[in-house]
Order: structure tokens, then sequence, then C-alpha cells
């Protein structure tokens, strides 16, 4: 490795191998990280359509190729988040330039040492020599300790300003963004990916800085003391760069294999322990051990080929660096032997030689880790360039004063990337506090119309309209505003009863709270929790059951209190009992504002205005629920099955063939011709 002396006043900077190490256990450190958070990270805001979509595959795959971005490009993109910081920035630049001359001036004392204290014995010289290498260790503490100290808060706000852009940005994504994605992959790429991007940005940087000066200063004494040892330990210096220009191509491609396998790995985590109850009610936690460790053999593979490729980069650097020693300690001595330096000149010559491999080594390796941290950007600017399916309106219309008018006319809708329609010309009127249920059986596509009112979607054809004001034309935040919504899935956030029930409206009174809780009955279940609303309810909720964390979600709603209210299965998973109790809150829910029903739970519609029967994407029946049972048709068919009665006896009376033949007809509309 040459010769190093050390002098007692700092090591010789050795950073670029610390900084990898260091670097390697972070990214450990955060995928375990990311595989905890996404375990606390709900999967969607709306349930999917199942069988209308196509299945995940059993074994996660590793993420979408990312484009492919070189080096100018990373900073082109990433550099203008570190403008904030600039003038930090030069006052590190000004700590960079320091470090080298205090060790260059260091250096040059061990030369007075030797030739003007060891060689002619003179002993009052060392005192003075002595307290200026103690003044110097000093001041190179103080200055390491602030390039340290203000390196890492430039980069960690860095870190912070850039995590927390990709983070909202992710909010503004579409639906199909997530659902085409593995949740394990996207927060790999907001952790893991984005810390490697300041690796470069803003520590790469300074190392380059760092790597130049040091270069210049330690070069220039080499010349200085002997220009023609000078000669001969530069000349190996192209090899370096040679070495590191071939390898870093290779390092590049086996890096960003790397990133795309940790991705999938962190996905397969996410699925198995997120669904732990499920793997465990079938007795698959042997399956979903192996699929996890077919996952841990891709990313071992990927990463023994980025090693390999790293391994032969060291060795390579080493024997070049001991050829250029070897010439240099032969020239030298041949030089000593003539008199032609001091034996002080050729000992710092060999100081300031060892310092100077330091830094042709570190840009070596400089441009495969950068090399390494382009693949990570390149997994960035996949998600920032993605653009949301749902885009917002240039110009987009006011919503005053809505009075919740919903309405559907000739609606189409495929799932992207699908060539079959999940809605078939659906069309229908919701007037302003109408009650209005969507029933069918699974996959019908119930859920697929809670998507397009909600706008996480838009109708491939046709258009969904809110108070006369096509959805398209309306911006995001003014629809979910005056919309609010009880899903199937309960979200509730660790956090304390009152926090999850302020989440509907946060500038809410502490009275407002209260009476939206006690008319969801939610003060019944905080009565029996030791800190009443104070009470934290866990991770999802689990520390209450289905029925209780429904009951917060209906306080929610409810403090929210919208024109518009959709349900969509909210008494899917509870126990007769539970749906019971949640009965009288959901009707409390519904009064005075326009609401949709999506439920199989027909005892849930049979007060509702109106009941559409959706099948196979089509309105197939509707009318209210006692002139749909006098009539043969699918909602006949779908009570008989609810009431689990296999008997005529407890139905109406059905009309003739011909009778009820026309009333479908009826019912259904142009989507039945």
């Amino acid at each position: 490795m040459g010769l190093r002396l050390r002098l007692g006043l700092g090591q010789v900077h050795q950073e670029v191998e610390e900084v990898e190490e260091v670097e390697e256990v972070r990214l450990q450190a955060l995928l375990i990280h990311s595989v905890a958070a996404s375990i606390r990270v709900a999967r969607s805001a709306v349930r999917r359509e199942p069988d209308r979509r196509s299945a995940r595959p059993a074994v996660p795959t590793a993420a979408p190729e990312a484009p492919v971005l070189d080096v100018r490009g990373m900073f082109r993109r990433f550099l203008p988040y570190a403008r904030p910081y600039r003038r930090w920035l030069a006052l590190t630049m000004i700590f960079v330039l320091l470090g080298p001359l205090l060790d260059s001036a260091a250096i040059w004392l061990f030369k007075i040492l030797v030739d003007d204290i060891l060689t002619p014995r003179d002993f009052q010289a060392f005192f003075p020599l002595a307290a200026a290498y103690t003044g110097i260790t000093v001041a190179v503490g103080a200055v390491s300790f602030a390039d340290r100290y203000l390196s890492v808060w430039v980069g960690e706000r860095f870190l912070t300003d850039l995590r927390t852009d990709l983070y909202r940005h992710l909010h503004t994504l579409s639906l199909d963004f997530f659902e085409r994605r593995q949740l394990g992959d996207v927060l790999s790429r907001l952790t893991g990916d984005v810390t490697a991007i300041e690796s470069v940005i803003l520590s790469g940087i300074n190392r380059v800085v760092s790597y130049a000066v040091r270069i210049v200063l330690y070069g220039g004494a080499l010349f200085f003391l002997s220009w023609q040892l000078a000669l001969l330990a530069v000349v190996v210096a192209p090899i370096f760069w040679a070495i590191a220009r071939v390898l870093s191509r290779r390092l590049k491609e086996a890096s960003r294999e790397s990133r795309r396998q940790t991705g999938a790995l962190s996905g397969a985590a996410e699925e198995g322990l997120g669904n732990t109850a499920l793997v465990r009610a079938y007795n698959r936690q042997d399956s979903d051990v192996e699929r996890f460790a077919r996952h841990n053999v891709a990313v071992m593979a990927a990463q023994l080929r980025s090693t390999r490729i790293r391994g032969v980069i060291s060795p390579l650097g080493q024997l070049v660096e001991l050829v250029g020693l070897l010439l240099v300690i032969g020239f030298g001595t041949w030089q000593l032997s003539r008199n032609e330096i001091t034996l002080g000149e050729m000992l710092v010559f060999m100081a300031f030689f060892g310092q100077l491999y330091s830094p042709l080594r570190g840009v070596g390796r400089l441009g495969s880790s950068w090399a390494a941290a382009s693949a990570s950007a390149e997994r960035l600017v996949e998600v920032l360039d993605a653009r949301p399916a749902v885009p917002e309106p240039d110009s987009p219309e006011p919503l005053d004063g809505v009075r919740g008018v919903v309405e559907m006319r000739n609606v189409c809708f495929r799932y992207p990337g699908h060539a079959v329609d999940v809605l078939h010309d659906v069309s229908f009127h919701v007037s302003a506090g109408q009650r209005v249920a969507i029933v069918g059986s699974s996959g019908a596509g119930k859920s697929t119309v809670a998507k397009l009112l909600l706008r996480h979607y838009d109708p491939t054809a046709g258009s969904v309209l809110l108070d006369g004001h096509d959805l398209r034309e309306v911006s995001l935040a003014d629809l979910r505003d005056n919309v609010g919504v009880v899903m199937q899935e309960t979200l509730v956030f660790d956090g304390t009863v009152e926090e999850n029930v302020r989440w509907g409206r946060p500038d809410a009174s502490d009275d407002e709270l209260r009476a939206a809780a006690a008319a969801a009955d939610v003060d019944r279940v905080v009565a029996r929790l030791p800190q009443g609303f104070g009470s934290r309810v866990g991770q999802r909720g689990r520390r209450l059951s289905g029925g209780e964390r429904q009951r917060v979600a209906i306080a929610r709603a409810m403090l929210r209190d919208t024109p518009v209210l959709l349900l969509d299965e909210p008494t899917t998973g509870l126990d007769a009992a539970s749906a019971a109790r949640i009965r009288d809150p959901l009707r409390r829910l519904m009064v005075g504002r326009t609401t949709i029903v999506i439920t199989h739970h027909l005892g849930m519609v049979t007060d509702a205005d109106l009941i559409l029967v959706l099948d196979e994407g089509r309105i197939v029946q509707r009318g209210r629920h006692a002139e749909l049972l006098r009539r043969r048709g699918l909602y006949r068919t779908l009570y008989r099955e609810y009431t689990r009665d296999g008997s005529d006896a407890t139905l109406p009376e059905a009309p003739d063939d011909a009778a009820w033949w026309w009333a479908a007809r009826r019912d259904a509309g142009p989507a039945a011709s």
C-alpha cells in the first residue's frame, strides 16, 4: 500500500474506504427500515376489482427497468436541491482546503526535524518544533470536526428536502402507479436510493475538491523536492484512470441490478409480513420463507457480482501503486547516495508520495461510486418523471355551495393496460339528498364506480358530474373536500382515537369532535379505553375491533361534513352483531347529504331511494327495494341468497314472463340493447 508516515497529528486520509463501508451498513439498515415502514402503510385508498384485474404473481418480480442516466444528467437533475445551502457548501470548501494545507505543513516539519535536529543533533530547535506540531495537531482536530459536522448538517438537509419532495410527488400520482408497483420497492427508492444520491451530489463534490487540492499540493511538493523523482511518481497515474474507466461501466450495470433486486426483496417482505395473518391462517409460512429466500439469493448474486468488480479494482490499484513506490525508492536511494537530496527530503518525499496515492486511488474509485449511484438516480428519476393519470385541469371550475347532485352519463371504463372494459354505458342520476345503493355480484364493477366518483381514474368514455360540473374540469382538492368516504378497508393511523377522528377536519373544535364521536357511538368505544380519546389505537388500529375501527371512520366522515357521502362496503368483514351496531351510526351519517352506498349487505339498502343493480359492468335493474323484489331479475336472486331462503314464500309473487321481460328492458335502458 505504500509507505505512510503518521507523525501523531492526524491520519493519512483513507475516507474513501471508510465511506464505502459506512454506506453499505446504512443501506442494509435502510432496507430493514423500509420493510418495517411498509407494514404500516395502507395498500390503497379503495379496494380493487380482483377478478377484473390481472392477478398478482405468486413471486414478486424486480421493479421495471429505469431510464438510463449518466453522471452529468444526475448532477443536472439533483444539484438544484443543494442550491439553498450553497453558502454553507462554500464554507465546507474552505475546510476542505485547510485540511491538506495543515497536513502538508506537518509533513514539512518532519523534514526540518530530520535535517535540522536529528542529523546535526541540535536539541535547541526541538521545543519550537514541538510547539508547532502541537498547534497544527489542534488545528487539524478543529478543522476536522467543523468539516465533518457541517458536511453532515448540509447533507441531512439535502436528504430531507429530496426525500420530502419525492414523497410529496408520490401523493400526486394516481392509484394506477401504486397498483403496478410493489410498495416495498417504492419505499426502497424513498430511503436507500435517496441516500445514494446524496453520497454523490454533496459528499461526491466534497471529495472531488478534496482530491484535487491534495493532488495539487502533494504533487507540487514532490516536484519542489525533486522533479526527477516526481516524474517517476506520477508516471503510473494514467493507469489508475484506465482501470477506473474500464471497470466503472460494468460496476454501474451491476449496481443497477443490485438496486432492482433490493427493491424486489423489500416488496416480498412487505407482502409477507403485511399479510402475516393470512399466511398463518393457511399455514404457508414455509412457502413464504422460500419465496423470500429466492429474492435473497437474487440480491446476493447481484451483490457478489458488484463485489467481484470492486475486488478487482483494489488489487490492481495496489499493484500499480507498488510499481510506482519501487521506482521512487530505487531512484531516490541512488540520488541519496550521490548527495543530490538529503535524508530529510527523501523521507518527506516518501511521505508526500504516500499521501498522493490516496487521492489518486480515491479518484479512481470515485468514478466507480458515481456509476453505482447513477443506478439509484435512474430509479428516482423514473418516479419523479411519472405523471398522474388523472391530471389537474389548467383552469379548474370552482365548486361553490355544492348541493350534491351526482350523475354518470354513458360511462365506459377500462383499467390502464387492459383490453376489456369493466363498465359499459353506465348512466344514473342522484338528486341532492337522495340515498342510492349500488349492488351486484363480486366483480360487477361496483368499486370501480367508487373510484370514478372519487376521480382516482377518469372514464374511458362518457362523463362523471357533480352539480353539473364534469369532474375533469374540477380541481381534485375541491372534489375531495366535498365527498366524504367510509371505505371497505378501514384505514386507521397509528395515533390516538382523537387524532384519527380529527383527521376528517383538523381545524374542528373539541365540541364538534365530541359531537361527531357521540353520533358515531365512538364515545362508547373510548369509555372502556384507559386514556379515553387519548388512547393509542396501534398500527392499523389493531387495538380496536373491526366494528370499533369502523365507528372511528364514521365519526371521521361525520366531522368532515361533506354534501356527498360514499360508503364502499362499510360492513364488509364485520360479524352480524358488529354490523348491526354500526347501522344506526351509518344512518345518522347519511342524514341531510347525498349518499351512495356500495354494498353486498342488502339489508342496508331496503330503504334506499334508488337501487342500481350492476352485472358485468352494466346496470341491469334499477328501482326501489319492494319494486325490484316483485320482478324476476338479478336483485331478487341476490336478495334470496342474502336471506338464505331458497323458496319464494317470503318474497312477493313474481309477474308473468312477458311482464318481467318488459320490466327488465325498461330498467336496463340503453345498456340492455
